[in-house]
């Protein structure tokens, strides 16, 4: 007999479905997990559309369709079901980003449509880490950012966007959505620094969490500070408060060829567990 398939956006009343599939892949899926586990599946609330691929009536992949087109625990099928609704709906979005698999066979189906994309880093190692650091001892001058210092952190949050991304957070809106971001995490605690004379030396974020994984985000060190050490000594500091305040795991996800960092991450105690996809546009 044929399988039948169908997809859908998902409403509020399939909120339990949803977290089942995301709980899956804990490590994988925390971007989108915190984000349906703080605002659910009502769209306006969950800033986009979750896709849901349905085979003979169970719920078996997601897709989030928002500012990022997410494939999740997405099965050649579904990635093809989710191209040809992306394809339908037009692009919204200003990256596809997801396990390499599925992101890879996704930008494939959706590449004659929608490209040519401006940025495709087809390999991003993603690292965990379960237990602080062993081999790098942790900045003790690392710590929160305040919610009055938001003037201290936004330069430094802007220029780590700007070297990673390759266009300034500051352009388009004027920046209100990317400060309000920043303001988000500094307030809820996840925002950190090591400040030297009114200078952030080193900084990083934990961007998703949830009770199971969270993932560390925006890793930066000034320039006139690189070459000694802070990135790992300052990740250390971060990887303590994460395990202690946040999750049991820990995990980013860098690009291939920054040898520099990947190494940097190893010696603290990170270990490659897989790899993400990202399509710019």
């Amino acid at each position: 007999m044929l399988t039948q398939t169908t997809t859908r956006v998902l409403e509020p009343s399939d909120l339990d479905a949803a977290l089942d599939i995301l709980g899956r892949e804990p490590v994988e899926n925390a971007f989108v997990t915190s984000r349906v586990q703080v605002a659910g599946l009502d769209p306006w609330r969950l800033g986009g559309e979750m896709w849901g691929w349905y085979a003979d009536g169970e719920l078996r992949s997601l897709c989030y369709a928002g500012a990022n087109l997410v494939p999740v625990c997405a099965e050649p099928d579904a990635v093809r079901a989710f191209a040809d609704r992306a394809r339908r709906t037009g692009r919204r979005c200003s990256s596809i980003v997801g396990p390499a698999e599925a992101t890879r066979l996704l930008w494939q189906l959706l590449e004659p449509s929608w490209g040519p994309a401006r940025e495709v880093r087809s390999h991003q190692p993603l690292m965990v880490i379960e237990r602080p650091s062993s081999t790098v001892q942790a900045d003790p001058r690392v710590r929160r950012i305040r919610k009055d210092e938001m003037e201290l952190i936004m330069p430094a949050c802007v220029a780590m966007f700007t070297e990673e991304v390759g266009i300034s957070p500051m352009a388009g809106d004027g920046g209100l959505l990317y400060q309000a971001r920043v303001a988000e995490l500094v307030a809820s605690g996840r925002s950190f620094a090591h400040v030297e004379d009114g200078k952030v030396v080193f900084k990083a974020e934990i961007g998703a969490a949830t009770a199971r994984a969270c993932q560390i985000q925006g890793v930066w060190v000034d320039p006139e500070f690189r070459g000694r050490g802070h990135s790992e000594t300052g990740m250390a500091a971060v990887v303590a408060y994460a395990l202690r305040d946040v999750a049991p795991v820990v995990s980013l996800y860098v690009n291939d060829y920054n040898t520099a960092a990947r190494a940097a991450y190893r010696r603290v105690g990170f270990r490659e567990v897989g790899a993400f996809m990202s399509v710019l546009f």
